[in-house]
């Protein structure tokens, strides 16, 4: 309790932190008013109203991941620690179980004699700087080694963090990482919303910085940004920004692919 506790606490006053994203487009729509009831008005209210949903999402996925750290704190089956922002914590799915962390669990515990552990240390509107100064310390106060760590980092920095300061940021995290750890590139987007094009090229220059750090350490990485790809029809949630249940599973899909085969053999595979 004291650990999760001293998380919490730190994360509302760090340096680091930084609004959800979702949270600010909240904010504006608020302060925009109610619209005018044309096609094109309504049509960006329900937008609107899809923002407002996923930012109220921010704050019970939030809580659901903390009721859920206590219990895997004290249980006994291989421990799984999750570091990112807000799609670790499954922002824009149904449930915080349907994003990707929850879809690799249920295929986790298919293939294990006994249940898998999560500790959800992410936050929404996480940058790296605030993995790498307040997330990943709290893995040196736990009791037991995890089996795993995943690290899935990066999307806010894009128009948050000056270019070189995200590149030096995600190496410097990356080389503290632990051993046991599997990092995940960001997803390109490509043809998503009208500036996914103009941005695709600065995030796959992001990404050779992760996947070139990543075998230095000899860590593997999880190719989201071969996975996800468009269209994107029918894989966002109703703000179009997060992904839906459907687009984590292609997330859940480039973790499964990356992680170590001793991780993700069925028990009857070893007899």
């Amino acid at each position: 309790m004291a650990l999760l506790g001293a998380a919490e606490r730190h994360y509302e006053r760090s340096e680091h932190d930084h609004t959800t994203p979702i949270g600010v487009l909240h904010q504006m729509v608020v302060r925009w008013g109610d619209a005018e009831r044309t096609t094109s008005r309504r049509a960006f209210r329900r937008w609107c109203d899809g923002v407002a949903f996923v930012d109220v999402q921010a704050r019970t996925f939030a809580e659901f991941w903390t009721r859920q750290n206590e219990t895997a704190r004290f249980g006994d089956g291989p421990l799984w620690v999750v570091l990112g922002d807000s799609t670790a914590q499954g922002l824009g799915a149904t449930s915080p179980m349907h994003g990707y962390v929850g879809q690799t669990l249920r295929t986790l515990n298919d293939r294990s004699d006994r249940p898998w552990r999560v500790l959800n240390l992410s936050r929404a509107g996480a940058q790296a700087a605030h993995v790498l100064h307040d997330q990943l310390p709290l893995i040196e106060k736990l009791d037991a080694e995890p089996a795993l760590v995943t690290c899935g980092i990066g999307s806010n920095d894009i128009l948050g963090t000056a270019p070189k300061k995200v590149h030096s940021n995600l190496r410097d995290l990356i080389r503290r990482l632990p051993s046991s750890s599997v990092v995940m590139d960001l997803l390109l987007p490509d043809r998503f919303w009208a500036v996914g094009g103009l941005c695709s090229p600065y995030v796959a220059t992001i990404n050779r910085t992760i996947h070139t750090t990543a075998a230095e350490r000899g860590l593997p990485v999880a190719e989201v940004s071969r996975h996800a790809r468009p269209p994107w029809r029918g894989k966002l949630a109703p703000d179009l920004f997060h992904p839906n249940d459907a687009g984590y599973s292609h997330q859940k899909d480039a973790l499964l692919a990356a992680l170590p085969a001793t991780l993700t053999r069925s028990p009857s595979a070893a007899l």
